[in-house]
């Protein structure tokens, strides 16, 4: 491939169409451009051009579950969502929690190649909640890790999530907080409420959330740190991060593409594909995060891609593990639920989806703009297509996705990571094959 490349015609970030010129995987032109001599001239009429997604919330289970996904098998499915930085959760098996394990994901990341994975520390010892990890010996790690979070297990103890807020100060840290009181949703199936009543499931309480938010913005206030909130759910939850942010604290917030836009009547269907957690919530709830992210209060889109494998949810409900997969489908969600319904522009989308996430996780070289000088880290996008979401778009290993038959706005074209084409055409290539064979 020609050293440059440059893309004709996008529309960036949905404004007028521009070209694009990458040379040595930077952006050294945007405008009117003339190709330079030997470049390879790609098509983008009609698309749109955004900074490369960043995802604050990806499970890629390896190592230890690596019959769920990978991290090659996670970042082809990230690349063809238009993603170019991921941010892989500790729930692996070892658990991260040690400088050693973080940095065998960055290697792995690297060597797959499609996209940055950027490891986030366990905030205790086995997610186990009982005394804190290796939080310092992480973050001076060559995986520089400034997210840590027990993702999976809500640090319920108020002394250690004090402890962990404290500590993370001296390196600009943050902790990602997963609220669930676990007493008050044990044996939890779905959102507590008239529909669970119905079905004869155990309910889980919207105030289980809820709680644990009020009491850590007031830790954050107390010890000064910076606290993020993983996939809020319930409209009580953008209230209290709403009076947080305006009393000062400093916190944020991230929403899931699913709790955009599935509500718990799916569940009516006892299709184990529904079953995550938090749980799917009320319309009332869709409808307040929708306004939450529109107005500022909700900071982030965070995809929570949980990859299982099929026995996992080919089951009863009961047995069914929680999670769905996201990475291919999060910016088609988005399109459907927030620029459809006028409540985002394109703009908007590229903040959420990009440069503040990235800037959450404090990566200076991610969620960067289309600019002279920044890395050529972008993705096109048609937003013009509708089409029925099939397992044909799944690059990963496992096919747990809600969206299966459903259909969805838009397309992710290409993508470009550091000045390398990962997407073309709506197809990954390059880089190793799938490891261990076809998804399962």
């Amino acid at each position: 491939m020609s050293a440059a490349t440059l893309i004709r015609g996008a529309r960036v970030q949905g404004g007028d169409a521009a070209d694009i010129l990458v040379e040595g995987g930077v952006i050294t032109a945007v405008g009117t451009v003339s190709a330079p001599a030997g470049a390879r001239v790609v098509d983008a009429d009609g698309l749109l051009a955004l900074p490369g997604l960043v995802d604050l919330h990806t499970h890629l289970r390896e190592p230890g579950y690596e019959a769920s996904e990978t991290i090659l098998t996670g970042s082809r499915a990230a690349a063809a969502g238009g993603f170019t930085t991921v941010f892989a959760m500790p729930n692996t098996s070892p658990v991260a929690d040690t400088a050693g394990v973080v940095e065998q994901e960055l290697a792995l990341g690297e060597a797959a190649g499609y996209v940055h994975v950027q490891p986030i520390g366990a905030v205790t010892v086995g997610q186990k909640g009982e005394r804190l990890a290796e939080l310092g010996a992480m973050a001076s790690s060559r995986a520089r890790v400034r997210v840590f979070s027990d993702d999976g297990f809500c640090v319920f103890d108020p002394l250690i999530m004090r402890r962990a807020l404290e500590y993370v100060k001296a390196f600009d840290g943050v902790v990602a907080q997963h609220a669930q009181d676990p007493r008050l949703t044990e044996g939890a199936q779905m959102n507590e409420g008239v529909v669970s009543a119905e079905l004869g499931l155990t309910g889980w309480p919207a105030v289980a959330e809820e709680s644990i938010i009020a009491r850590d913005v007031l830790l954050a206030e107390h010890v000064g740190s910076r606290l993020h909130v993983c996939h809020l759910s319930t409209a009580g939850s953008v209230d209290l991060i709403r009076w947080a942010k305006k009393r000062g604290i400093n916190v944020t917030a991230e929403v899931t593409p699913h709790h955009l836009l599935l509500t718990e009547e799916l569940v009516r269907g006892y299709d184990p594909r529904y079953k995550v957690n938090p749980p799917l919530r009320r319309d009332e709830d869709v409808l307040a995060v929708r306004e939450g992210l529109a107005d500022g209060t909700i900071d982030i889109v965070a995809t929570d891609h949980a990859p299982h494998p099929a026995e996992a949810k080919t089951c009863e409900w009961q047995a069914a593990a929680n999670g769905m997969v996201g990475l291919e489908s999060a910016l088609r969600v988005v399109h459907a639920a927030m620029v459809e319904t006028g409540l985002l522009g394109w703009d908007d989308v590229a903040r959420v989806m990009s440069s503040a996430p990235a800037r959450i996780g404090r990566l200076a070289d991610a969620g960067t703009p289309i600019a002279v000088g920044e890395a050529a880290s972008f993705t096109f996008y048609d937003p013009a297509p509708v089409r029925t979401f099939t397992t044909a778009d799944l690059r990963g290993r496992s096919v747990n996705s809600p969206y299966l038959e459903r259909e969805l706005p838009g397309e992710v074209r290409a993508t470009f990571f550091r000045g390398t084409q990962t997407v073309r055409d709506g197809e990954v290539v390059g880089g190793a094959e799938l490891a261990g064979g076809e998804p399962a």
